[in-house]
């Protein structure tokens, strides 16, 4: 479905987008569990072997419909289901019934393309199953032991779709009205490639000793994860990851970390600080992004930022 294609009276037109989306943090899976998820309008299960690695399959056994991740369990490299004890390796293939000399061919679990980075398990979605079509960098700041901090983690659900979301990353005047910024942010450029995007602006914080010009400099890759870097008062990235739940609902995480300070304390205490305003603002603007309808045609001002530019790029990703 296009937007164009959308029903008449829906407020959003969008359909799921594809691309690579966070399932869970890495810590969340431990070796040998699993867990159940939503996303994508489809119930799957995240599971992590004895060797290590994490998978991710649809959840209902082909066999007679049982939820795998409501009771099944991990078997050394495979999925067992909790109904009939049917096991699955992670490409999805059937491998043992136990009740029978004879595995069954046509019993497949849908697998999903999956890599762990950043502290992210992530999974690749696209409705078609096409296979991935761009890559996630390794973000050097949430490399451990360097001059970063652990990583801080927010998470939350909105009940809209991802690009109401993310076309708040080229609307530099809200900044000003929602969130109460000193000045309205200057966007200095915004460039796409591909399924990459790059804004770059200057920000003027207010701080105790009056305001403060800052930076906050995004790239994205596809629709399911950005990378953003603060300056000027506390130097931070953040890792901004939305997963679509169904069409109009998503799950956002957050993972941050600051430039570490000479003290443990004070970098803890300033990047927490830092953190609670960030997620601040999120909770600010989920009110607006749940109850606004998108305007195909919106009507702009002269200084409005680049939505058309941004729309166009976000096209890209749905099939």
């Amino acid at each position: 479905m296009s937007i164009a294609q959308a029903p008449a009276g829906e407020r959003w037109p969008f359909p799921i987008p594809f691309g690579w989306f966070v399932m869970c943090w890495g810590h969340e899976l431990t070796a040998a569990s699993l867990r159940p998820h939503r996303a994508f309008g489809r119930d799957l299960v995240l599971w992590r072997d004895a060797s290590g690695s994490v998978h991710v399959n649809d959840a209902y056994c082909p066999h007679l419909g049982a939820h795998i991740a409501a009771g099944g369990r991990v078997d050394g490299c495979e999925l067992v289901c909790p109904f009939h004890e049917w096991q699955f390796d992670a490409d999805g293939r059937n491998t043992r019934i136990p009740y029978s000399e004879r595995t069954n061919g046509k019993a497949r679990l849908r697998a999903y393309p999956v890599i762990e980075r950043n502290g992210l398990v992530m999974a690749w979605y696209h409705p078609h199953d096409a296979e991935p079509m761009w890559d996630i960098p390794v973000v050097d700041e949430f490399v451990p032991g360097g001059e970063f901090s652990d990583p801080f983690h927010r998470q939350f659900e909105i009940a809209a779709p991802w690009q109401e979301m993310a076309e708040n990353g080229v609307d530099s005047a809200h900044f000003r009205y929602v969130h109460g910024t000193a000045e309205v942010p200057r966007l200095d450029s915004y460039d796409t490639d591909g399924p990459r995007s790059h804004m770059r602006s200057t920000q003027f914080f207010a701080t105790p000793r009056g305001t403060t010009e800052g930076r906050i400099d995004s790239d994205g890759y596809g629709a399911g994860f950005s990378v953003v870097r603060f300056s000027g008062i506390v130097e931070t990235v953040l890792l901004g990851c939305a997963t679509p739940i169904e069409r109009d609902r998503c799950e956002m995480r957050f993972t941050f970390a600051v430039r570490r300070f000479d003290d443990d304390r004070v970098t803890s205490t300033v990047g927490q600080a830092f953190v609670d305003e960030v997620s601040r603002q999120l909770l600010e603007d989920k009110p607006i992004w749940e109850h606004k309808r998108f305007v195909e045609r919106p009507a702009l001002a002269d200084t409005d930022g680049p939505f058309l530019q941004f729309r166009q790029w976000a096209s890209q990703f749905y099939a």
